[in-house]
């Protein structure tokens, strides 16, 4: 680059000398933060000072705002065993420890690596579980948001170079989802982030990260739900009451909430839900109370418990002919689903949910429009908010089911 010296003249005529272009801004480097790392199936988590990578190319390192507690936290968290099934790989996966959770989160991009042109430094994000590489075979279908490069990440190390970002004394510490949001700073894929506005609150989008996206898009995108159409829906937890309003924003006529906590009803009235059943109060399995409330079966069931067995309950309580049921839940076990094939014969359908089918970069900020407009409920999902110090007391809440979302919010 050329610089005009102010004092420089020949024969009275100034003159251009060439000096040096200005150094190039300081790469990121290696930056301490505070996290909750586990170090082992079901232990309280430890609040440790752990070295965060800067970001490798494509990658950005975030700075953590509000990250909520997700069901799929605490079921990798407590995992004794890893439960193999025939498409080795999925849910539930291998205990790996030690390992910093979480996935459903909000933040501020504090570095970006190199080639990375969609983010810079200071823009609000949402971090996203699966990403979309938008060259994939699966992204350029528009049929499938399991992307194969950025898919969902099982071996607790980031989808680029099959390494960690963060570390303790120079040993590795595990990530989750390739997100881990249980730490001040942490480092994702910039095809696993979400620009947003910085008009949206971080402390109340965050659910939009997993929960409440999962349940609207398995009512919108993959059940579909017709307006007039009955509906049950197993498990009132923050994905069930998504499938709710979802359902009730769908026009449904009828929506059953299944659970064993009967206290859950009054809020998942607000919710859309139009009847409520405790299987323990009733003397006959719940399927056929449902077929009974409904002349015959729903037309759609929704399974958001995590309970294999639960899905052939669900897919019992549709209607023949055109019932649909859609599993949502992550086992906790017992990952095999049996059901006799005379349900399907029958005409019933049963289908998987990722993310409730939203391809998450390319869909997903009409879920944050819808929430800036007020269409969509969040804000009454979230039970608690606590600061970073108790996330231990999140983890208990949710294992003896005394929240539905509790908002943990890191230091300023």
């Amino acid at each position: 680059m050329e610089f005009l010296h102010p004092s420089s003249s020949i024969s009275g005529s100034k003159c251009r000398l060439l000096l040096p272009s200005p150094p190039p801004s300081n790469p990121p480097i290696s930056s301490p933060a505070e996290a909750a790392v586990a170090y082992g199936a079901g232990e309280a988590l430890v609040m440790e000072e752990v070295e965060v990578s800067p970001p490798e190319p494509m990658e950005i390192r975030v700075k953590v705002v509000c990250t909520s507690l997700c069901r799929s936290d605490i079921t990798a968290w407590s995992q004794m065993l890893e439960l193999s099934t025939p498409a080795r790989g999925f849910f539930p996966q291998a205990p790996i420890f030690p390992r910093i959770f979480g996935h459903e989160a909000s933040g501020i991009v504090e570095s970006v690596g190199e080639g990375v042109t969609e983010f810079e430094e200071g823009d609000h994000v949402l971090t996203l579980f699966t990403g979309e590489c938008m060259k994939c075979r699966h992204c350029i279908s528009g049929k499938s948001n399991i992307c194969q490069e950025l898919g969902l990440e099982r071996k607790g190390v980031m989808h680029s170079d099959q390494k960690t970002r963060f570390s303790i004394k120079g040993k590795p510490i595990y990530h989750y989802c390739a997100v881990s949001s249980f730490s001040e700073y942490t480092v994702v894929h910039s095809g696993c982030a979400l620009k947003v506005s910085s008009l949206a609150p971080l402390d109340k989008i965050c659910l939009l990260s997993c929960g409440v996206s999962a349940g609207l898009g398995a009512a919108w995108n993959v059940a579909d739900i017709t307006e007039g159409s009955t509906v049950a829906i197993f498990g009132l937890g923050t994905v069930g009451l998504s499938v709710a309003q979802g359902a009730k924003q769908r026009g449904a006529s009828q929506i059953i909430g299944v659970d064993i906590n009967s206290e859950k009803l009054e809020k998942a009235k607000a919710f859309g839900i139009t009847e409520f059943i405790n299987p323990h109060d009733c003397n006959e399995p719940v399927q056929q109370v449902i077929k009974r409330m409904t002349d015959g079966g729903a037309d759609y069931s929704f399974e958001c418990i995590g309970d294999t067995g639960m899905v052939t309950t669900a897919l019992q309580s549709c209607c023949d002919g055109w019932g649909v049921t859609v599993t949502l839940g992550v086992p906790k076990v017992n990952p095999e689903i049996s059901a006799h094939y005379g349900l399907l014969l029958s005409g019933r359908t049963l289908r998987g949910s990722l993310y409730g089918g939203w391809r998450p970069k390319s869909d997903l900020h009409s879920l944050v429009d819808m929430y800036m407009r007020k269409e969509i409920q969040i804000d009454e999902l979230i039970t608690h908010n606590l600061p970073f110090e108790d996330i231990n007391k999140a983890f208990d809440l949710m294992v003896h089911g005394k929240c539905l979302r509790c908002v943990i919010h890191m230091p300023k």
